[in-house]
């Protein structure tokens, strides 16, 4: 029977499952919406659907790892892929490995998410790596060697945008979308010109002052759901990695049950 490993994360606005083959190939991720409510048998019944799409058989995983920021769904998912394979799921959280030295006043404040993507880019690309998350926070780390230097956290750009709908009566509900030129000749082309351009610009800027604060990168990877929309409009060039976090909980798997993973 094939060795695979289901790899999840539970953020606060989506849910990633991915399926890794055991090559440590990545053979499908699929991406939710976060039920905050879900419970067991919810979770259950999604995983299996998931499965279902991808034409793949949950009954040969023998491991899963799960990583989660929002506590009201961990247990139910836990025990949902418990249920399902009848494998107890790694938890990210206190106790496991993760070979990173964290520079934090106190470790368990880091999201398991971030320690996840920490670990696949030092993996993957040389440093010094200033690392981009771009979902429903903006989180840009430092990582210099197997040290997690610190972040710094932002409004995640949907965020943003709705605040900026909810609270100015005028101002319409819009998608991310690129628009036509920097300046907007309507409300919505305007307001797409800001959010586009507007956290471009910050990320260059705040790329600038972690250099100016410490060395320059030899590596700048963005990832998250909202990266694609935006890393492409800033002036810096930026890597895009949309499995960052995946490959991490993969990674992290592999060195919390003494298995070694395979690299291309």
């Amino acid at each position: 029977m094939a060795k695979l490993v289901l790899a999840i994360d539970i953020g606060n606005s989506s849910v990633t499952v991915g399926l890794f083959d055991p090559n440590g190939a990545l053979r499908f991720r699929s991406d939710l919406t976060t039920e905050k409510g879900a419970t067991r048998d919810r979770c259950a019944v999604t995983l299996l659907d998931v499965f279902r799409l991808y034409r793949a058989d949950i009954g040969q995983v023998t491991g899963a790892i799960i990583s989660s920021v929002v506590p009201p769904i961990t247990a139910a998912m836990c025990e949902a892929v418990e249920f399902l394979t009848g494998r107890t799921p790694l938890l990210m959280g206190p106790g496991i490995k993760t070979g990173l030295n964290i520079k934090s006043d106190i470790h368990a404040q880091l999201g398991t998410d971030i320690v996840a993507t920490s670990v696949a880019a030092i993996a993957k690309y040389p440093g010094p790596i200033i690392m981009v998350d771009m979902g429903t926070a903006t989180t840009m780390s430092l990582l210099v060697g197997n040290t997690y230097e610190g972040c710094i956290i932002l409004p995640g750009v949907q965020v943003s945008l709705e605040a900026l709908s909810d609270r100015a009566a005028e101002l319409p509900h819009v998608s991310i979308m690129p628009p036509l030129s920097i300046l907007g000749h309507n409300t919505v082309d305007a307001m797409r010109s800001g959010v586009v351009y507007g956290n471009a610009s910050m990320v260059d800027g705040m790329i600038e002052r972690l250099e100016e604060a410490s060395a320059p990168a030899a590596t700048v990877v963005g990832t998250g759901m909202a990266a694609p929309e935006i890393l492409t409009y800033c002036k810096r060039t930026i890597l895009y990695d949309a499995d960052l976090l995946l490959n991490g909980l993969y990674l992290l798997y592999k060195k919390n049950t003494g298995g070694k993973p395979k690299r291309a």
